[in-house]
């Protein structure tokens, strides 16, 4: 059995544990409640970039009207041999089950599609290092034969989520958006944790290429939050300031969709080669850049719940461990009492 000083050691040590998973958690509460700010202030644009999309496909052919084709290359459905899945994961731990699952649903992904070509693009330490030790890398210029069963690494980037902007989103629209039109793949897919607020977030596969349906999403896979993550994340956001429910923006989006919806012919300058051209890859990158800020969203959101149930944890063990001293210096003290009193006996 430990001695009383080991046991105040320990205890000493969870205590100083317990402050720093406290800290911790009001910092990501903090860093939640920004990332919340930040994803409410781009929706408007995204809102309206939609309407200014849906107005033209509306208003205008999407098809040639001399050869047939399509006015656009992302619009363009290929077999799908060759697939480009960005997984999007964190790049620091303590965040609970948050990159394990979303790596979770990245292999079941690959399984689902093990015919297939696929090609990862990882943003997150914790997807590159995952992916790395259980795939090669693509060497540099030279690829793989198309169609050839098999997975790669195409690309990482690492460290970008301290601060995600949307010069990010569009480094990577622009590079996926190359290649798909120059038909080195058929198909792109995003895996990403779906935030819209504390207890209404999911795990999902979306399809960004080819652009099926201008306001439509393609969900490939999706797992909600089972009732007790749903518990443990109620606890964990009592007194931080973090609101449980997706804020009203009924307002602002109501305003929002009134833009580029008046019930009017438009005549436009451009063709609409041209137009599409200059829109539909302005919507990719949104896209992106919303998964990248909700995924920032539900990984604070995450490691909020983890050290709330870290220090929940810490407080049970010191509890545990001052009832063990207790009892330690309870049979330390009644041996010694028993001592003297077989003395007095002797004499």
């Amino acid at each position: 059995m430990a001695n009383i000083l080991d046991i105040r050691r320990r205890i000493r040590s969870v205590t100083n544990t317990r402050q720093i998973t406290r800290a911790m958690k009001m910092v990501s509460a903090a860093r939640l409640r920004r990332a919340q700010d930040r994803a409410l202030a781009a929706r408007p644009y995204a809102q309206m970039l939609l309407n200014v999309l849906k107005s033209l496909v509306s208003r205008a052919d999407i098809y040639d009207q001399e050869s047939g084709e399509l006015l656009h290359p992302l619009l363009v459905r290929r077999p799908e041999k060759n697939i480009l899945l960005i997984i999007v994961t964190g790049d620091k731990g303590l965040a609970g089950a948050f990159n394990s699952n979303i790596l979770k649903t990245a292999m079941r992904f690959l399984d689902a599609k093990s015919g297939a070509h696929i090609e990862l693009l990882t943003i997150g330490r914790k997807g590159r290092d995952f992916m790395r030790r259980r795939f090669p890398a693509a060497e540099a210029g030279k690829q793989q034969a198309s169609g050839a069963p098999g997975v790669t690494l195409a690309g990482e980037y690492v460290g970008v989520l301290n601060r995600v902007d949307y010069a990010l989103a569009g480094e990577i629209s622009d590079s996926i958006i190359e290649r798909y039109t120059r038909a080195e793949i058929d198909a792109v897919y995003l895996v990403f944790n779906e935030f819209k607020s504390v207890i209404a977030q999911r795990l999902v596969v979306e399809q960004v290429l080819p652009v099926e349906q201008i306001g439509g999403r393609e969900i490939s896979q999706a797992t909600e939050m089972e009732l007790k993550e749903k518990q443990r994340v109620i606890e964990a956001a009592m007194g931080t300031g973090v609101g449980l429910r997706p804020t009203d923006t009924t307002a602002a989006d109501r305003e929002a969709a009134q833009f580029a919806s008046a019930p009017v012919d438009y005549i436009y300058e451009q063709s609409p080669r041209e137009l599409f051209r200059a829109l539909l890859p302005k919507y990719v990158g949104i896209q992106i850049f919303h998964a990248l800020l909700e995924s920032v969203a539900a990984e604070h959101a995450a490691r909020m719940t983890a050290m709330e149930s870290a220090t929940n944890n810490a407080g049970e063990m010191i509890d545990s461990l001052t009832l063990s001293m207790n009892r330690v210096r309870q049979a330390k003290i009644t041996r010694e009492i028993i001592e003297i009193v077989s003395g007095a006996a002797a004499l």
